[in-house]
């Protein structure tokens, strides 16, 4: 069976092992993984998208307040932009992680908050790629119907999240604090994002089940 051809946004400088999380997590549910950064020509085509975790997005796109001690990559912003302006109008299904959940929601004119720690109050610093936080889902959303659980453990390795929900998203799974952590498209097929790292958790079945969705719904698209 031919594989899905997916995309996965990076940075010109991700590790080779943070990238082998990446190729890995496709390559094992039945996708063709290609990388995708500013210094990468465009593909032509894709069945698939998956934006990757990384840096701080701009605040002029989100209309947030600059943050003078956080890094950026302005030509990747604008690489996802033009790849989410593409892809999604083609009915391509889309995946968000942590960083990517943002941008997808920017995209559709959301808002975030541009660092957690400091709009909550006491709230506990966690990073980690381990499964340390516990999100709660709905129960009548996809990303419920795609996890096949209500409740789960994950990792935590942001500062920023989404805010004011885009055009057409819903919110649909929180941590434990109150922060959006899942938010899904009402318009699309499959747009997903997840503020964790479901790459990193390669032994847990409900987070390889949402990279696996992803790789049957590009498979649905491919001509």
């Amino acid at each position: 069976m031919t594989r899905p051809l997916i995309g996965i946004t990076t940075s010109d400088y991700k590790s080779r092992i943070a990238w082998w999380f990446d190729w890995f997590a496709v390559w094992r549910h039945g996708g063709r993984p290609l990388r995708l950064s500013p210094s990468r020509p465009l593909p032509e085509a894709l069945d698939g998208l998956i934006i990757g975790g990384g840096d701080d997005i701009q605040a002029h796109l989100y209309g947030g307040e600059v943050q003078l001690d956080v890094r950026l990559d302005p030509q990747r912003d604008e690489l996802e932009l033009e790849l989410m302006e593409r892809f999604i109008p083609q009915g391509k299904p889309v995946l968000g992680i942590c960083r990517g959940a943002q941008m997808l929601n920017v995209h559709l004119g959301g808002t975030l908050d541009p660092d957690i720690y400091t709009t909550h109050e006491g709230l506990k610093r966690r990073r980690t790629v381990l499964p340390r936080k516990t999100v709660d889902i709905l129960d009548n959303s996809q990303l419920r119907r795609i996890l096949k659980v209500s409740w789960c453990r994950i990792n935590s390795l942001h500062h920023q999240a989404v805010q004011e929900a885009g055009r057409g998203i819903e919110i649909v799974a929180r941590d434990r604090d109150g922060l959006v952590q899942g938010i899904e498209s009402r318009d699309h097929e499959f747009l997903i994002g997840v503020q964790w790292h479901p790459e990193w958790l390669i032994f847990n079945r409900p987070q390889q089940r949402l990279v696996r969705a992803l790789v049957v719904a590009a498979r649905r698209t491919m001509p």
